[in-house]
This record gives C-alpha cells, sequence and structure tokens, in this order.
C-alpha cells in the first residue's frame, strides 16, 4: 500500500510514543509532546479559520522560539507552506521575500515590530500580521496565543501530497535579490532519513538550537530529532555566557554551530566555570573550518568535532566529515582530525562528484580542484518563480553547487573556495580557505578572514583581516612569515590588518562582501 511521505509523520509519532516526555523547552516555557502536538493542531486550525488554504504561504520573522517551532508542523498541517524569514535582513528585503512568496500571514516577535512597521509600505499587497509575545495593535490584527485558544485541538486529516511543497527558504541573495528554494514534504522527509542514518540522533539527545531556524544550518534538526523523540532547547540569541548556561542547565548532548560561536566559546575566559561535560559532539557548518579548530574542540570539550556541508538547495545536509574506522585504524591520529575538518563524505542518498568545467571528474587526489556537483533525492525541484535560475543551477539532474573542492581516495570532499572567492594572482590561483587555514594555526590568532583586492601588477592579491585573542599581541610581518612557513610564496598575504572583530551576519558566518567592498570601491568589477 502506498503511503505518501510527509514529516507530519514525525510530529504525530513523538505525540504517540513520546507524548509525557518534554520535548520543546524555551526558557521558562516547556511542553510534552503531547502538549506541542496539541498546539500544532490548534495552530493548523486556527489557520483555517483565518482561510489560509492549501499552498498559501505563511511566514514567519523571529528568534528561535517554540512558536516557530510549532509553525514547521502546524503550518503544514493546515495545508500551507512555512516561510521562515531572516531577521538581521533590512525591511527592504523582507518585504521584497513577503511579496515575492505571496504570504498571507505574517507572524512576528514583539521586538520587530519596528522592523515589521518599515516594511509595510514596501509591500503591494498586505498580509494578515500576527504579533508573538505581545499585544495586537495597529500592526498586528491577532495575537499567537489567543489565535491558538481559539483553535479547535483536534488533528485536521486532509490526505498530504508528498509532492506538494511544504517548506519555502530564501537563499542569503550575495548575488542579487533572494532566490526562494521551494521543499517538498518528500525531500524534507527523505532528508531526515538520510541525516538520521548518518548522525545516529537518539530519543537520549538534547540538542541547544543555536542556529537560526531560518538559515540552511538550523532547519533540518526539527525533522529528525522529533522524529527520534529528543528534546529541543531553544536558545534565542547567541551569547557565550547564556549558551553555556544553557548546555549545564539542560545537559545539551549536541550543538551544530558555526566555526566562529565554537572559537568564542573555546576562548572565553569564564568556560571553566560551566560544566559543559553532557556534550557528546559538536557539528561544524555554515562555514569551512580548520584542523586547529577541530583538536581545540576535542581537547578542551572531550567531544567528538565533525564538520558538515549543505545548501539551502539541498534540505540541506550532503556531507558529513565522520571518521569511518577502517580507514582510521590504520591512519595517524593526525589524519583523522585532518580528515574531521574535511567539508566530509555522501550520506546514504546523496551522489556527489567534484568536476571540471568540461564536466570529467577530477582526480581522486586531494589536489586536482574542481566544482562540486550533487544529485539526491533531496535536492530541490528548483527555484520559486524563476525558471531561468533552476536552469542555470540544475543541469542534466545534477544541481551546480559553485562551490569548488577537492576529493581524496576515500571520497572525502574539502572545500577549497566558493567559485567568486577563488583569488586569482598573476594567473595562479589561491584558496582563501587555505590561507585562513594557516593564519589560524598561530597561536595567538582568534579569527580571520582573506578576501582578493585588485593588484596593479598581477591583477588580485589576498589581503588578511586579522583578530587576536584577547591580550595577546603579534605584529603583520609574524602572519606572514607564519603563512610563508606552510604555504607557497604566493599565497603569503600582500597585507595584514588587524580588526577589533570581523563582520558576521545572522548565523555568526562572516561576511567576506562587507570586508573585500572597501577595497574595491572605483572598480567596476570585483575581480581583475
Amino acid at each position: 500500500m502506498f503511503v505518501p511521505l510527509s514529516v507530519l509523520e514525525f510530529r504525530d509519532r513523538a505525540e504517540t510514543y513520546f507524548g509525557d516526555k518534554v520535548g520543546v523547552v524555551d526558557g521558562e516555557h516547556q511542553f510534552t509532546y503531547r502538549q506541542f502536538g496539541e498546539r500544532t493542531h490548534r495552530l493548523a486550525n486556527a489557520l483555517r479559520e483565518l482561510g489560509v488554504g492549501s499552498g498559501d504561504r505563511v511566514s514567519f520573522i523571529t528568534y528561535n522560539t517554540h512558536q516557530l517551532l510549532e509553525a514547521y508542523y502546524g503550518v503544514l498541517e493546515a495545508g500551507a507552506i512555512l516561510n521562515p524569514i531572516n531577521i538581521r535582513l533590512t525591511p527592504r528585503e523582507i518585504a521584497y521575500i513577503v511579496g515575492h512568496a505571496g504570504s498571507k500571514v505574517v507572524f512576528f516577535h514583539k521586538d520587530f515590530k519596528p522592523l515589521v512597521e518599515a516594511m509595510i509600505p514596501e509591500l503591494a499587497e498586505k498580509p494578515r500580521f500576527v504579533i508573538m509575545e505581545g499585544a495586537p495593535d495597529g500592526v498586528a490584527q491577532d495575537e499567537y496565543e489567543a489565535l491558538l485558544s481559539s483553535g479547535s485541538p483536534d488533528p485536521i486529516t486532509t490526505a498530504i501530497d508528498e509532492n506538494a511543497v511544504a517548506e519555502l527558504f530564501y537563499t542569503s541573495g550575495t548575488t542579487g535579490f533572494p532566490k526562494g528554494v521551494v521543499m517538498t514534504h518528500r525531500e524534507l522527509y527523505l532528508h531526515s532519513l538520510y541525516a538520521e542514518i548518518g548522525l545516529g540522533f537518539t530519543e537520549d539527545d538534547i540538542v541547544l538550537h543555536v542556529v537560526p531556524l531560518f538559515h540552511v544550518n538550523g532547519w533540518g534538526t526539527p525533522h529528525f530529532l522529533t522524529m527520534m523523540g529528543g528534546r529541543h532547547v531553544m536558545l534565542r540569541k547567541f551569547e557565550p555566557v547564556a549558551f553555556m548556561n544553557a548546555i549545564e542547565r539542560h545537559k545539551v548532548t549536541r550543538v551544530l554551530a558555526v566555526p566562529a560561536i565554537f572559537n568564542a566559546i573555546l576562548h572565553h575566559s569564564d568556560r571553566h566555570k560551566h560544566d559543559l561535560s553532557s556534550l557528546k559532539q559538536v557539528i561544524i557548518g555554515g562555514a569551512p573550518s580548520s584542523p586547529t579548530l577541530i583538536a581545540s574542540l576535542e581537547r578542551e570539550l572531550n567531544v567528538q568535532a565533525i564538520v558538515g556541508y549543505g545548501l539551502t538547495e539541498t534540505s540541506p545536509i550532503l556531507t558529513l566529515a565522520t571518521p569511518r574506522t577502517f580507514l582510521t585504524e590504520s591512519e595517524a591520529p593526525e589524519k583523522r582530525l585532518l580528515r574531521q575538518s574535511w567539508t566530509g563524505w555522501p550520506l546514504l542518498g546523496v551522489s556527489l562528484r567534484v568536476v571540471h568545467s568540461d564536466g570529467r571528474d577530477v582526480r581522486p587526489d586531494g589536489e586536482q580542484i574542481g566544482e562540486i556537483v550533487v544529485r539526491s533525492n533531496t535536492v530541490m525541484d528548483g527555484y520559486y518563480k524563476d525558471p531561468e535560475a533552476t536552469a542555470e543551477t540544475i543541469r542534466d539532474g545534477w544541481l551546480y553547487t559553485g562551490d569548488m573542492a577537492v576529493i581524496d581516495e576515500g571520497g572525502y570532499v574539502l572545500i577549497k573556495d566558493r567559485s567568486k572567492d577563488i583569488i586569482i594572482r598573476g594567473g595562479e590561483n589561491i584558496s582563501s580557505v587555505e590561507v585562513e587555514n594557516a593564519i589560524l594555526s598561530h597561536p595567538a590568532v582568534l579569527e580571520c578572514a582573506v578576501v582578493a583586492v585588485p593588484d596593479k601588477a598581477l591583477g588580485e592579491a589576498p589581503v588578511a583581516l586579522v583578530v587576536l585573542k584577547p591580550d595577546q599581541t603579534v605584529t603583520a610581518a609574524e602572519i606572514r612569515n607564519h603563512v610563508k612557513e606552510r604555504l607557497a610564496r604566493f599565497k603569503v598575504p600582500r597585507d595584514v590588518h588587524f580588526r577589533d572583530a570581523l563582520p558576521k551576519g545572522g548565523t555568526g558566518k562572516v561576511l567576506k562582501s562587507e570586508l573585500r567592498e572597501p577595497f574595491w570601491k572605483g572598480h567596476d568589477a570585483r575581480v581583475q
């Protein structure tokens, strides 16, 4: 008998088999899976009462809250499409997303009322607004808890089409207007199975949601952790002490985050005042990691540290840098740590290649650079209302990621750069990530970014922006000599600039475009 694949099955499973277990913690709020399930049913029925129907888009502008987690199931139960929005965007950018998506209802946390007010004049059509943790006023017509109270606690039993769009996420828009990525029930369901096989979550896992659930690194967990009956702990804003307090208080077992967050914890002066011993594994994504960071996390936190990789367009996880026993038992420990800092090897269900520009596979020698292309049941069908961009990205059944990488004999991939971030110095390709890893191995360096700047003689040259650890001093010449000892001379940064901090996006990822921009003022293009 054919049974459609729907992520709603994960909530129903948790409600049935883990009903009396606390499944969601958000500050002082706690909900068992039975309570969580009832709240999602009420949300679904309330949306139906507001006139939301099959295929309508429902947007959320909020932190990591229990309300957003409820939307992952309640919006879909109503037959609608969930659209979480990046809260770090400008009102104009958010208005573009709401308008492009054609959102019928927009939920927003009270803290973002000024943003919503600034956004409204940019909208051609005004959706219905619902405020969370605040009172209705001239902007919002409804309040979240009152809306839930008005909804029936009975499940909506309408059949789900597994090929129907369930979620709509917009890319960061670094190369133009954000593009909407459509994800179906089937894609999300299979992604959860693939990710679960790769990660091996259990009912005993407690996960701290530090990566925003509107971001690629955040949204898979609401599915596969619920599926296994684990506990969700919501963290609304990242702050190192709050992060460590949450791990200690709730006995968190796993965390997924970007390198900058883990760096901040490792070097925080109060880290040793917190009991972080419940942590078993940390998973690093969203930006390249370094062997130095992997080794430090394993040594200082007594955890397994691995890298993961994925895209908005792939639901998201494609690879995990988990070690394989048959390889590690015959290799030195240093090789294991190196592999765990690589981009990883494909999940079950993912076909991955690294290819030259003419489509030929590169040699699996860890040296030849090509573009990662993937094929999987978890790859998007296309961009929302954008067939041209879809055709450009998906060719002959393969999604072209734009990530330039090498692959070794064990099938482990290492991203060398986004194709647009490769620095071409006098005809030589330089990986900014490779140079960054060399700089990060210096004991005085906390974080860094390497960007391309114009060079009259060579076209482009690498420049490093460096943040030092507290109470550390080092000169630009010492940094350059440190790199020179590790890499070819043409890869050594032309200049080193010290900063108090680096600009970061919503997940803590360094915004290289902002760092690069001042160097290219007066130039028509950002490459030479």
